[in-house]
């Protein structure tokens, strides 16, 4: 799942964007109003995390924007603590709200808990998603082929719904760079295959046919061949 964090504060930006990725989720950063209403609005994102107090144009208009053009969950951070600010950011068709300074665990409970809700823009329904035999629960980010639970790693299980949400689409590296590592991941090396080829062996090894494969040349693709 992609999630979106709009915060000024560079230091606290670089802190949630560690531990969101470390928790599995894939994460971009805007540091202003402008550049994250822009993103807000273009992407395809699960969540958005939005700072009231920011450049440019603020978090309430970066929300009332947001609100003409989608649905997307949205989280907002403020140090404010005034009731009306509150109240402001949830008629303005926030999903909830958090008071700076706060504990990650709690950020990361409510994250889970909007999500769990289906929250979610229209086109990428957040409760499950099939190919074959092969089942994802997005919520209890549970993984299994035939009825048999796979073990994966974070990074493992956000490739997997990468590739799922566009199943029987080949993939490059680096778009699979972009979507699910960051957009400065040096495509040259080769970890992306290392990532695919650890993928494979949990997906595919023991099964009866493969789903992911390799177009030699262009990257890969999750699609059930049978």
């Amino acid at each position: 799942m992609r999630i979106l964090v709009i915060e000024d504060e560079s230091r606290l930006a670089s802190y949630l964007k560690k531990g969101l990725s470390e928790s599995g989720y894939v994460v971009d950063v805007a540091e202003d109003g402008i550049d994250g209403q822009h993103l807000a609005v273009e992407g395809q994102y699960d969540l958005v995390v939005l700072d009231v107090m920011l450049p440019g144009i603020d978090g309430f208009e970066v929300l009332r924007r947001l609100r003409e053009h989608k649905a997307t969950p949205v989280l907002m951070l403020t140090a404010r603590d005034k009731v009306e600010d509150r109240v402001q950011g949830l008629k303005g068709g926030a999903d909830d709200y958090l008071i700076k300074p706060f504990a990650f665990t709690e950020l990361l409970a409510r994250i889970e808990a909007l999500l769990r809700r289906g929250a979610s823009h229209a086109s990428q329904p957040l409760t499950s998603l099939r190919l074959g035999d092969l089942d994802v629960d997005l919520a209890r980010r549970k993984v299994t082929r035939a009825g048999r639970r796979l073990d994966l790693s974070p990074k493992e299980f956000t490739l997997l719904t990468v590739m799922l949400r566009r199943q029987g689409e080949v993939l490059s590296r680096t778009v699979l760079a972009e979507q699910v590592w960051d957009l400065n991941f040096d495509s040259e090396t080769n970890a992306i295959d290392v990532a695919v080829r650890r993928l494979r062996a949990k997906l595919d090894e023991g099964f009866d046919r493969p789903l992911l494969h390799t177009v030699r040349g262009m990257g890969y693709v999750l699609e059930d061949r049978g």
